[in-house]
This record gives C-alpha cells, structure tokens and sequence, in this order.
C-alpha cells in the first residue's frame, strides 16, 4: 500500500510540475513515458520488452515486462527471461518460449531509480520549455511586447514577460534616452532569437525601424485594416523619423490620417519615442517628387535624378538650403535613407533671382493638375519652366501640346510685362 501511495504521490507531483511549466497533456504524457523508459534502459540496459502506460485520467501509471518463458536451468538474462517455475506463478498454463507478462512497480525498483526520474524528468521538461520559449518568440519577431523591468546593467537591460521569461533589451538598441527602474513596464519590438546550444536568447529593440512601423499600426486604424501602407521608413532614435505612407482609397488622406486631429495619434507614438520628432509624407512612384517630399519642409526649386546610379542634385533658393539640411544635416540624412538616394543640394544661383514666380502664384490662371505635372519634373518656379524647351516639358510632363503651349504663353507673358515695365522706369 505504501509503496502504491508513493507511485501515486510521485504522479501528482508531476502533475503540479506540469502545470507550473504550462505544458499541455499529450506533450507531458509523452515525456513521462520516455523518462520512465531512460530509467529502465539506464537499469537493464534495454526497454525495448517493456511496456509503459501513463493514465491521465486516473492519475497513475503502468509498467508492463515482457519475458521469454525458458527451463529453470537455461536462465541468462533475467530482464528478458523468466523460469518456467516463476512463469507459472504467473500463468500457470505457461509453457517454455512463450511470451509472459507481469506488472513491474517502479517504487521497488529503489530511491535511486525515483531519484532518476525525478532528474530526468526535470532536464527534459526544462528542454521542452526552452524549445516551447523559443517557437514562441520566434514568432513573434517583429511584434511589440511588454515586459517588466528585473534586472539594469550597463550593457543591456533584463526583462521578465507575463509568463516569466527573461528577455534581453541591449544598449545598443536602446534610444539614448531612454532610462528605466526595476519594476517598470517597457514596449519594445522583439528583434532577433538566438538559440545557441538550445539555450534561447530572446532580443528586444526600441531603436528598430520595424518598433516605429508597429506603433504606427496601434495608433492608426487605417493602417491596422490596411487602407492605408506605410511604404517607407527613415529614422534616427530619439532625434527625427521621416515616415512615407500611401492610401489606396482616394478618400482618404494617408498623411492626416496618420496625425489625427490636433496631433492626437502621432503625439502617442512621439511620447513612446521619447518626443522623437517625426515626419509623415506621402509617398510616390515618381522619384523626382519623392525626393522633394522627403527633403520637406525645404521647397526645391529644381532637381536633376539618375536613376541608375542612385544619385539626385537639388537645387534650391539659398534661404532653402539651410532647411533642406536640417540641424545637424539630420533632414538630408533621412531624406537619402529614406528614397535610398545619394542628394547633394546645391544654392540655385538663378533661382534667387527676385523676378523669378513660384507656379503657385499661377494657379488663377493654370490647372492645379497642370502645375503638379510640372512641379513632378522638378520645375517649381516660371524660369524652371521657361528654361526648358517646349519638346522636353511636354516629353517630361506628358502634357498635351496645346496645354504646353498655353502655360509657356501665359509665363512669357508674365516677364514680357515685366520687362516693358522695367524699360518704362528707365
């Protein structure tokens, strides 16, 4: 009976252990009869003739051996042999070469053997778990998570999960200033899982452009439902981010959607930055304008782009030069990432001429549309225009003749009062 208790108190213990490590039902019964069968093959070198039945429902288990029935004097092994005289204590119809069952209790096999299976039990649950912790995490690579702060080093913050697990924040992918106290709660992107001798490594960032995308996707339903595509990303952590999205429905503007009213979504993701200032352009196809956009708040007063090598020049007012820039050449640098394009900015000497007119001012007089064509090859201001030949704008624009021929007409026009003017003064 006791020796029964025991067998008993040993499953339940193994129960509880069970549900501490959230390891479902099949998975455990699975490990349980394997232990069982290391213990057994560790005692009698073999398993093979052993039979081993894990009842859940009940709570306890099995162990069956089966032997060969042999003569009383040509016993050699006794795990895989039984005398005849034993094996009709059993059965008492055995005959010689037959196979026999009995039960086996695997409290008789001794506290050594229990203590064996405890060990082994152990050492094979906890590489379940580290197996389970790494299928996890892998994936949810690229998925934000949360977690609490345990431990602050100088190289690395550790972290404990909802479940216990300890994940690693390095230094490196922190933004810099970021600074956190035991106990804290902080959101980062999971970012790599190493697995080094099935010993699961789990790495967090902040700085991680894929972290600034999902936020955007918290605070923006748009984009959640996919109305709205975030088609690139530049950033520098904790300084500035440029953002370029596009809207598949017409109806809806990607870059308010993504501000909200007064600011409302983006101010929650820039306090999640660390008042990282960001920038929401729409993007486009058309590189030339792309560029532009992404050198906002800069206006270009013309541009020149090679496509194959990657490389722009813009040219820009000298008052615009500074902003295109940026404090710390920051714009720039995002803007090159951003369009993955090499921007060298020049000062349009020409475009610093007062008696130059941004198209803007034309609007009375031209086609918002036909202004946008022009602007989308690099022409911004009427001497832009007038500097190219008829052929090319409308090659370029892809602009019919007739309207070339009537915004060419209509800046002509423009300087020619102008210069009968000046001759008037004079």
């Amino acid at each position: 009976m006791a020796r029964k208790e025991e067998t008993i108190n040993m499953i339940d213990t193994l129960a509880e252990f069970k549900e501490l490590k959230n390891i479902d039902k099949d998975t455990m019964i699975n490990v349980l009869e394997e232990s069982f069968r290391n213990v057994i093959a560790k005692m009698f070198g073999t398993d093979e003739n052993y039979d081993v039945i894990i009842n859940p429902e009940k709570g306890d288990f099995e162990i069956w051996r089966n032997r060969v029935a042999v003569a009383d004097d040509e016993l050699e092994d006794s795990n895989l042999q039984i005398t005849l005289t034993e094996a009709r204590k059993i059965d008492p119809d055995s005959e010689i070469g037959e196979e026999i069952t009995d039960e086996v209790y695997f409290a008789k096999f001794g506290r050594r053997a229990i203590l064996n299976l405890r060990q082994t039990l152990a050492s094979k649950i906890l590489e379940l778990q580290k197996d389970n912790l790494y299928a996890k995490y892998k994936e949810r690579i690229g998925q934000i998570v949360s977690a609490d702060v345990y431990q602050v080093w100088k190289k690395e913050i550790l972290l404990l999960d909802d479940e216990g697990n300890e994940l690693l924040l390095p230094k490196t992918e922190q933004i810099p200033t970021d600074f956190y106290r035991k106990g804290e709660t902080v959101r980062a992107v999971v970012q790599r899982v190493d697995n080094y001798n099935n010993n699961p490594k789990i790495l967090l960032s902040r700085t991680d452009k894929v972290f600034l995308q999902r936020l955007f996707e918290l605070e923006v339903p748009e984009i959640h439902d996919g109305l709205i595509t975030i088609k690139a990303i530049a950033r520098i952590p904790g300084e500035r981010a440029k953002v370029a999205v596009e809207s598949y429905d017409d109806r809806i503007d990607p870059v308010g959607a993504c501000v909200g009213m007064k600011g409302s979504r983006i101010h929650g993701i820039v306090r999640e930055l660390r008042n990282e200032n960001i920038d929401v352009i729409n993007y486009t196809a058309n590189v030339s304008l792309f560029i532009q956009r992404a050198l906002s708040p800069a206006k270009v007063s013309s541009i020149r782009v090679n496509e194959e090598e990657h490389k722009a020049e813009v040219y820009l007012r000298p008052e615009e030069v500074s902003l295109a820039i940026g404090k710390g050449g920051l714009n720039i640098k995002l803007a090159c990432m951003l369009t993955e394009y090499a921007i060298d900015v020049f000062r349009d000497i020409d475009g610093a001429d007062e008696e130059d007119i941004y198209l803007d001012e034309f609007a009375d007089e031209i086609d918002a549309w036909v202004i946008e064509a022009l602007k989308n090859i690099g022409c911004y201001t009427a001497k832009n225009v007038l500097a190219l030949s008829r052929e090319e704008i409308i090659e370029r624009a892809d602009l019919e003749e007739q309207t070339v021929d009537e915004v060419l007409k209509i800046l002509s026009v423009e300087f020619e009062d102008e210069a009968f003017e000046g001759e008037t003064n004079e």
